[in-house]
């Protein structure tokens, strides 16, 4: 997937590493790259206050003259001066300070400082900036930047580093003038100067809060590099090769026709839709999204399908073994009567049955590889592969996605791609990361399916809860109770999944519990999730490793403890282990007290709204795209300047303009990309 690539990850300057120069742990390796630094705030030395005018909560300017001054060793060692001014006497205090200091602030020199004044029996100021006034000190005529630092790099070396790169950088304007009165967006040279220094009449709220006129000109700028980027990617993508396969419509049929339930319409859209995309000799790649149950499993199902019946074959990756195995079991259940092997993949299994099934993989026998990140490994060998299709493809970094399209004989050209996601993605962050994919999106559930009644319930309750799991499971149904940890935590006091399944065994003797987590063998987990499907576990306590994957349809009850810590999308995709049959099911929010402000936040979404797209939306606002898509591990780069949330608009009009410039102002369309992202072709092949 191509993407922009952010300007907070420059070239190095040469011949210096980070650990030589401080500021290239800044991304300050070129003279653009320091234009673009921009401030974090501002301080306002441009008047200077007298003491007992001065504003209290902010940084002020005040002169006087220093009227007493001593070292003083109690309570602590601190330099303590008193200025006088015309209005009243000020106390400053320096707990850190050195001899020249002394000597600076002695009794009769004149002083300006600069701090934030704290009521008290005297006001008082604690570490100012100082200067020593020996004659006219003209005041500044612009405000003073802050900027982001790191250890060992001072605001005066920034500011001075800064100024240099504004003298050398290009700041020559990249759209049209067309462009710039259409959208009603001032110069690019003329918004960076401004954000640097800004004059003393500014609107300070306005530029603190990024939507003063200069600050949406370089976030449009940063938005329309990336959708630039995106939509040449997706144009070179156009242009790859990829084997043509039109749909094998007895094949299909057949498919259709057993399956034991009947398809949706929006299943029966997204599947038709994605037959004529592989039925071109250009690469698919296409995101298929869809709630936690909506039935995207079958639509892959077909896909892959298409591809075997037309003499390739088709690689499904899945982030975990749990879910890998999922996907096994129903395509082997599908595909298994038409006469289709399955092979499944793991990082774990017998060596002997792995090496048959690598081979099997190598010469064509084994038309269908399911499996997890073993998919990537050297070893494994297509012997024609047309489909790959990725589960939950945001846990997967764009280098893990190209290392599995690089299977593919390239005489054939590429594969096709299918990515899936019950992770929903509202519209915003589709627009702005995904725009290189067409989607598809399955918005209905499935007949029968029964919406999840849930309830938040405290953890003092607990004994109440277990006594509802024992009526449940003695019903006939089933039962989950996840934990968050494997082990105790005395830190974050959770309760240990261990600790749990032990607790729960003792005072359930009438049910069977099982246990599951991320640390037991693959041959385990998968022997436990058997025996629970199979009916023959009642309780199943586990980990968050069940988050996907898991279809028990006669599981009705899920219990979450400790919901607080948990982010909305783990808690909608547990929720959605339940209500996967007819029966009615609940899910229990079991939370600690007291509940900090975003954990509030989140419980009252996940209670109020079912929608996954509406608690998608709500996600993005309280975690921001870079959780949402878990960009935090997999490497994707993130806008530096914009709010995807926040400024639709300008992403509205960067995706608009973005075409335009590609096909009128091609020139102008290099020059923005040239200037905003570094290295942007290697990003293109994603």
């Amino acid at each position: 997937m191509g993407v922009a690539r952010s300007p907070a990850v420059p070239r190095r300057a040469a011949g210096k590493s980070a650990a030589q120069d401080p500021l290239a742990k800044l991304g300050i390796a070129r003279p653009f790259d320091g234009a673009l630094h921009l401030p974090l705030r501002y301080e306002d030395e441009t008047r200077v206050h007298s003491i007992r005018e001065a504003p209290r909560g902010r940084p002020v300017a005040v002169e006087g003259e220093i009227v007493a001054a001593e070292v003083s060793p109690r309570p602590r060692r601190a330099l303590l001066c008193r200025l006088r001014d015309a209005s009243g006497q000020l106390l400053v205090r320096f707990f850190h300070f050195y001899a020249s200091q002394t000597a600076a602030l002695a009794v009769g020199n004149r002083v300006r400082l600069f701090g934030e004044i704290r009521d008290g029996f005297f006001p008082e100021m604690v570490h100012p900036r100082y200067r020593l006034v020996k004659g006219p000190l003209p005041l500044p005529t612009t405000l003073t930047p802050v900027y982001p630092a790191t250890a060992g790099v001072s605001q005066n070396a920034l500011r001075k580093r800064i100024r240099d790169a504004l003298r050398d950088a290009d700041l020559t304007e990249t759209l049209p003038e067309a462009v710039l009165r259409a959208l009603g967006l001032p110069g690019f040279e003329e918004s960076i100067r401004y954000l640097h220094a800004p004059p003393a009449d500014a609107p300070l709220a306005a530029l603190e809060a990024r939507n003063h006129p200069a600050w949406r000109r370089i976030k449009f700028d940063e938005l329309l590099a990336q959708q630039l980027s995106l939509r040449r990617a997706r144009r070179n993508k156009s242009k790859e090769r990829a084997p043509a396969l039109p749909p094998p419509a007895a094949l299909l049929g057949a498919f259709v026709e057993g399956l034991p339930f009947s398809l949706t319409p929006p299943q029966r859209r997204a599947m038709e839709t994605i037959s004529r995309d592989l039925a071109q000799p250009a690469p698919m790649h296409r995101l298929l999204q869809g709630d936690v149950g909506s039935g995207k499993t079958v639509v892959s199902a077909a896909a892959a399908l298409q591809a075997i019946g037309n003499g390739f074959q088709v690689a499904v990756m899945a982030p975990t073994d749990i879910l890998a195995e999922q996907h096994f079991r129903k395509f082997s259940a599908w595909l298994a009567p038409l006469g289709i092997p399955v092979a499944w993949l793991s990082g774990g299994g017998k060596a002997q049955a792995q090496r048959e099934t690598l081979q099997q993989i190598g010469d064509g026998t084994l038309p269908l590889a399911v499996g997890t990140h073993a998919l990537f490994q050297e070893r494994v060998r297509f012997a024609k592969l047309g489909l790959a299709i990725i589960d939950e493809q945001h846990r997967f970094g764009v280098r893990q996605r190209l290392a599995l399209r690089e299977k593919a004989d390239a005489a054939e050209g590429q594969p096709h791609q299918l990515m899936m996601s019950a992770t929903p993605i509202p519209r915003t962050l589709a627009m702005s990361y995904y725009a290189d994919l067409d989607v598809s999106v399955i918005d209905a559930l499935p007949p029968g399916r029964t919406p999840v009644a849930t309830k938040l319930i405290s953890a003092t309750r607990r004994p109440e809860v277990v006594h509802r799991v024992k009526e449940i499971c003695l019903a006939g149904h089933q039962a989950y109770w996840v934990c968050p940890l494997v082990e105790e935590s005395e830190a974050l006091q959770l309760k240990a999944a261990l600790q749990t399944h032990a607790e729960l065994t003792a005072s359930l003797p009438q049910l069977t519990v099982g246990l599951i987590h991320g640390r037991l063998p693959a041959e385990e987990k998968a022997a436990v999730m058997a025996r629970f499907q199979a009916g023959e576990i009642d309780l199943l306590v586990a980990t968050t490793v069940i988050e996907v994957g898991v279809d028990a349809p006669n599981a009705t009850l899920m219990v979450i403890e400790h919901a607080e810590r948990l982010g909305l999308s783990q808690l909608h995709q547990l929720r959605g282990r339940v209500g996967r049959g007819a029966a009615s099911s609940t899910c229990l929010l079991l939370y600690e007290t007291p509940l900090g402000e975003t954990a509030r936040q989140r419980l009252k979404i996940i209670f109020e709204h079912a929608d996954g797209f509406e608690i998608a939306r709500h996600d993005l606002r309280l975690r921001g795209p870079g959780e949402l898509l878990g960009a935090r591990q997999s490497g994707q780069p993130l806008l530096r300047f914009a709010d995807i949330a926040a400024d639709v608009e300008l992403l509205e009009s960067a995706r608009d303009l973005a075409e335009t410039l590609l096909d009128a102002y091609p020139e102008a369309a290099q020059r923005h990309l040239a200037r905003w992202l570094a290295d942007w072709q290697e990003v293109l092949k994603a």
